[in-house]
């Protein structure tokens, strides 16, 4: 196995690169949670990024693969290995179709589209992250998701760059062939919008900003929701039964109806804290540590397991610890 000394040296030669030693994690996370990585690579090119990928992965000391860390729960000791963070952030518009990098704040490609009056993303305004991992995790909101404009998308699958179609994505609720090989790499994609009102569809996307900044404030240390929501078909017919039927919005059941049946409301352990308001909202008062933070989801886990014999899953990933 190469040492970091001797894997910096060998990036280094990289061109493009960007390549930083301890690097603190917490100032790339939400969260604003986690120690060092031992380096951290940014690349502004898909062939720059290959390259590095390599280079990390013949160094034996292991990596993982980042985006804005909107969904990241980093280690109190952070990462010894190379953490790689794929930058390129072009957005090219022609007619209805729309060609974004991976490394596109997902925020910019909104106010893009709908500036442009195409219609398709205004809802998903406020969702924190970039684009390739808003496909990632087939990102979305008031019943619209991205894998409803996706029309294709180009990633490296550890050998040669390929491009799979909509269906080739196998897109479903927060889910996609990308989140279950997750050593293949979104470099960018195409996305067939409609035409629309720009004043109509601003209008749209501001209203819904203004929902979420109440709920979710920009200046928060949290990831949004810490648990995905349930689809009624997918659990047991007794615990579904129990549900009030207000509760369930267009075939789901948000994980916040379950974690507040078990008291999460207002839960903390030292610098964490569960939102009095809302029982799926998990936040940093400043303090908190990715010890604690793991501790609190854990006992939100266990308490639902226990009263209603089903898990609640994270959206969020987890570097340099193991997942719950």
């Amino acid at each position: 196995m190469a040492t970091v000394d001797e894997t910096a040296r060998r990036l280094a030669t990289i061109p493009q690169l960007t390549v930083l030693r301890d690097a603190p994690l917490s100032q790339y996370t939400r969260f604003g949670i986690g120690g060092p990585a031992a380096l951290l690579v940014e690349a502004p090119d898909p062939p720059s990024f290959i390259e590095a990928l390599h280079t990390a992965r013949a160094s034996g000391l292991g990596y993982v693969v980042i985006g804005a860390g909107s969904n990241l729960i980093v280690a109190d000791e952070g990462f010894p290995g190379v953490i790689l963070k794929f930058t390129a952030h072009s957005i090219a518009l022609n007619g209805t179709t729309v060609t974004a990098d991976a490394g596109v704040v997902l925020q910019d490609l909104v106010d893009r589209t709908v500036d442009h009056g195409l219609q398709g993303l205004e809802t998903m305004t406020g969702i924190p992250g970039l684009t390739g991992a808003a496909i990632y995790g087939n990102a979305g909101a008031y019943g619209h998701s991205i894998s409803e404009r996706v029309t294709s998308v180009e990633f490296f699958d550890g050998e040669q760059i390929r491009s799979v179609d909509n269906a080739g994505c196998q897109f479903h609720y927060r889910e996609s062939t990308f989140k279950r090989h997750k050593d293949w790499i979104i470099f960018r994609a195409d996305l067939t919008m409609a035409a629309g009102d720009a004043v109509a569809l601003r209008a749209t996307a501001d209203k819904i900003l203004n929902i979420r900044n109440a709920k979710y404030p920009p200046t928060m240390k949290c990831a949004g929701s810490i648990f995905k929501n349930f689809l009624l078909t997918n659990l047991p017919e007794n615990v579904g039964k129990q549900v009030p039927s207000t509760s369930i919005i267009e075939g789901k059941i948000p994980s916040a109806w379950f974690l507040e049946q078990v008291g999460a409301k207002g839960m903390h352990e030292g610098g964490i804290q569960v939102a009095d308001y809302h029982a799926n909202l998990i936040y940093n008062t400043g303090t908190g540590t990715a010890r604690e933070l793991r501790s609190v989801i854990g006992e939100l886990k266990r308490r639902v397991r226990e009263r209603f014999g089903i898990e609640v899953e994270e959206e969020v990933q987890y570097v340099g610890c193991a997942q719950q």
